[in-house]
């Protein structure tokens, strides 16, 4: 059994991708608070609404891409939705195997419910930061993302 801290013992709470995750799971179970109880929505569901409604029209495999999460979980989320009838399937003309996603009338009633619900929480959490270090954690944020995925991560 190891007690003492060697030079290359993780302190959690100074690890980013830790800190990271933490914050975004701290954030993203606030909101889900809001519509899980209101809609029956579980988080992957909702992130897979959020995307259809900014751009419709995309298979699940660009929805996990645009995500982030792995197939299956968008797989579940989809299947879920679609039973609920808040999302809709097409299938592509172009190719037969793929088949388009897009909010249904029910889902952008839900969408339209949430949004703002999120967008107010986002202004909550961003309370905690003056003007310009929004602008600065919006940059350095986008910054990390990018590098992130030059990396592979």
């Amino acid at each position: 059994m190891r007690n003492e801290k060697s030079a290359s013992s993780l302190d959690l709470e100074r690890f980013v991708p830790y800190r990271l995750s933490v914050l975004s799971n701290r954030v993203s179970n606030a909101i889900a608070r809001q519509y899980s109880e209101r809609f029956g929505l579980a988080i992957p569901e909702w992130r897979v609404m959020a995307v259809l409604g900014g751009t419709s029209g995309l298979s699940a495999r660009e929805v996990a891409q645009a995500t982030e999460m792995d197939k299956v979980q968008v797989s579940r989320a989809v299947a879920n939705l679609v039973r609920a009838k808040r999302v809709q399937r097409k299938t592509d003309a172009a190719d037969g195997r793929v088949t388009r996603l897009s909010l249904s009338a029910k889902g952008w009633a839900i969408y339209d419910e949430i949004v703002p619900l999120a967008l107010a929480l986002e202004a909550q959490v961003l309370d905690a930061l003056a003007p310009g270090e929004r602008a600065l954690f919006d940059r350095l944020l986008t910054k990390l993302a990018r590098h992130a995925k030059l990396l592979g991560a």
